[in-house]
Formats: C-alpha cells, structure tokens, sequence
C-alpha cells in the first residue's frame, strides 16, 4: 500500500512539474525576444512565497496543480502600462508570438521523448514490431486436440510423433521454405505447413548455412477459430518468443527514440480523434457498465494507474504512462480552439492572413482582433473541458481503469 501511495503522488508530481515547466516555455521564449513577463508562479491559491529577479516575481502557491505564467499584453484588449506597452505580447512579429504559444507544448513534447530516451538507455523501449520470422523455439509433438481444454494442454502422450525433432529441426533454425514454397513469416510457414503432409522439403538457415531437411508431416484433428475440428499439417515446433523490450545504448538511443516517439504522436492523435466518440462509454462506466480500459483519464485516474505500476515493480509503464500524457497535453493544447494555446496562435495567423489579402486589395491592416467577440464560445469550450473533467474524475473514482 504504502509503494502505491507513493507512486500515486509521484506521478501526480510528474504531471504538475510538467505543467509548470510548460508555463517555463512561455516564460524563458518571451524574455528572450523581449517580451514583458510579469509573473511566474508554481500552483495556484493563496502564495506561499514569492521575489522578485529581472523584474519578474516567481513564486509558489499552496495548491500544486501546474502554475502560470503572466506576459503583458497578450492581446491588445489587456491592459498595460505605459512602462509595458513598448514590450506588450501584441506588439512582437506574429512568428515571435507564435514560438512563445507554442512553447508549452514544445516543453511537453522534449518532456516525453526525455523520458522515453531514459527508457531506451536503462530498461529499453517496447518493441513495437516484433520480429515474426519463422524462427523455431522449441520442438515438441504433433497431436490432436478437439476441445478447447485439449488445445490449451500442451502435454504430449506416450507414442505421439515429433516430426520437427526427427528430422533434425533445432531450435534457432530459421525456416525459409516449405515444399518449395517461401515462407517469410511465422504465420506463412504455418499455414503451409496446415496445408501440407507426407515428407515436405525444408529448407533453413543454421548459422548462416542454407540447409535441407525432409519432414515427415501427419494429418492431425485440430479445434479451429470457427469452432470446427479440422485436419491440419503439423510438426510440433513453436515460434521463437520477441523481446517485450529492445534495450539501446547512449547514441542509437537517440534513433530509437525518434522512432518510438513518431509512433506514440500517432497513437496519440488517433486518442484526440477518438476522444469525443468515447465520452459516452465514460458516462455509463458511472453508472455501473464495464469501465473501458480505452476511454479517457483524468490527472487522478493516470495517477492511480501510475500508483498500481510502482507498487508492481513495472516502472516502464509508469513512464509510457508520463511520456504518453506528456505527449497528449502537448498535442490537445496546439488544437485551434480557445483559450487553448492553439487557439490563440490560430488568432494570431488569422490577423496575419486578413492583412495581408487586406494589403493586396491596397487597404491597410485591420488591426488586432476582439477577444470580446470570442468570449462566448470560448465560455461554451470551457463549459465543456470542464464537464469532461468532472466526469472523468467521477468515473475514476468510482469505476477507475486498473492494470490487468
């Protein structure tokens, strides 16, 4: 218990450092162009403490739930002082404004594959595309099995044959051909060999020699997908197992973690994709249905899962976890919605575009745009982050996903 609670509050920890080093990003790229930063603060709620340095207070507030960061002049409608208008956020060139909105999620993304590229030095990444060459593992009988006990049973009885092992089949040998017909993968060989019987030549490689050998296959019963026994080829060999994960050393770590974190942006954005249509599936899980272990988390429900992983010993899943929320705050917050950062950027490139169709048609630019315009469906978006975030906390609190 006491190794849960514990990873339950470092994964919370994980997730709030992340938030402020995101609000960090706004902050350390508006300094350098020039940019007035008035506050940054860790937490929210009453301070804790706070000095002032280079003109900006930092402090620390009682609830650590991420933090903020106050630039001057974000928008033309903010009010500024005369000491901040020259260094006002609106003022900059519209690629400087954009570097320091998307700076945050940057933050998130250099986060996550931090993470994961100390995965890769230490423990290894996933493998993502296991090996499926039809390499042999072991050799064993072929026998009949016409029920699901019997096929779950790998025991074999006295007297059943072993084609495999009495032809010479040994484990490591990889299986190039069967009766003439190549077999690139494990589940090519297989259903040749299904289709097979009498004596078949195998071609294989064993250490690096090109070798042949004749198997003798025999017909056997065999309780298929559908559900019918059918007669199968069989020779008593089974698949060589894949690494759950590759282990990599200090510089092709770098490669492997590009690549790896090319396949988690996917996954990750077909998770942004799929998040309305599985709010639904949220509600029920409420109500007593089935929680789905695909549905989406709040900050409480991945800290329990963080916790449940520590107190296993599984700590590669305990950083997916972090690099993968990493990656998907980073992600949903450059969405084109406001107050999202995206939003604002979208804003940005909006007044960007209009000027210049503005200045072809010889007319001059429009001038900022007004947020107050905006402020209703801004209101309705935060209506409804905030109800999805009430419900996700009541479904993990009630009927949270758990680790298999």
């Amino acid at each position: 218990m006491l190794a849960y609670i514990g990873g339950v509050a470092l994964f919370a920890l994980g997730i709030c450092l992340s938030v402020a080093l995101h609000e960090a990003g706004h902050m350390v790229t508006a300094r350098a162009f020039g940019m007035k930063v008035r506050r940054f603060f860790v937490g929210y709620g009453p301070t804790v403490f706070s000095f002032r340095r280079g003109g900006v207070e930092y402090g620390l507030k009682w609830i650590p739930l991420g933090g903020f960061c106050d630039i001057a002049g974000m928008t033309a409608l903010d009010e500024v002082t005369p000491e901040e208008s020259p260094k006002a956020m609106w003022r900059f060139k519209t690629w400087k404004r954009t570097v320091v909105m998307s700076a945050g999620s940057i933050t998130h993304f250099i986060l996550g594959f931090v993470v994961l590229y100390l995965m890769a030095v230490t423990m290894g990444l996933p493998n993502t595309n296991p090996s499926t060459d039809p390499v042999i593992a072991t050799t064993s009988c072929a026998r009949s099995a016409v029920t699901a006990d019997q096929a779950s049973n790998p025991t074999c009885a006295p007297g059943d044959p072993k084609p495999a092992a009495a032809a010479g089949l040994l484990a490591g040998d990889k299986v190039l051909s069967v009766g003439g017909k190549p077999t690139p993968t494990w589940s090519d060989m297989l259903s040749t060999v299904q289709a097979s019987s009498g004596p078949t030549a195998f071609q294989i490689l064993r250490n690096g020699q090109t070798l042949t050998l004749t198997v003798d296959i025999p017909k056997v019963q065999r309780l298929a997908t559908d559900g019918k026994v059918k007669d199968v080829g069989m020779i008593g060999a089974s698949a060589a197992s894949q690494p759950s994960l590759i282990g990599y050393g200090p510089i092709d770590a770098v490669g492997g973690t590009l690549s790896f974190t090319g396949t988690m942006f996917t996954e990750t954005w077909q998770r942004i994709v799929e998040f309305p249509s599985r709010m639904p599936a949220v509600v029920e899980s409420i109500f007593g249905a089935e929680r789905d272990p695909n549905t989406p988390v709040s900050v409480l429900g991945a800290s329990r899962i963080g916790g449940e992983a520590v107190e296993r010993g599984l700590w590669e899943i305990f950083l997916l976890l972090l690099a993968s929320l990493n990656f998907f705050m980073g992600m949903f917050n450059l969405l084109p919605l406001l107050p999202m950062d995206g939003g604002h950027i979208a804003v940005v490139w909006y007044e960007r575009i209009r000027d210049w169709f503005r200045k072809v048609r010889g007319k001059v630019a429009a001038g900022p745009v007004d947020y107050t315009k905006l402020s209703a469906v801004t209101l309705v978006l935060v209506v409804i982050g905030g109800g999805i975030t009430l419900l996700t906390v009541a479904a993990d609190i009630v009927n949270p996903i758990r680790l298999p």
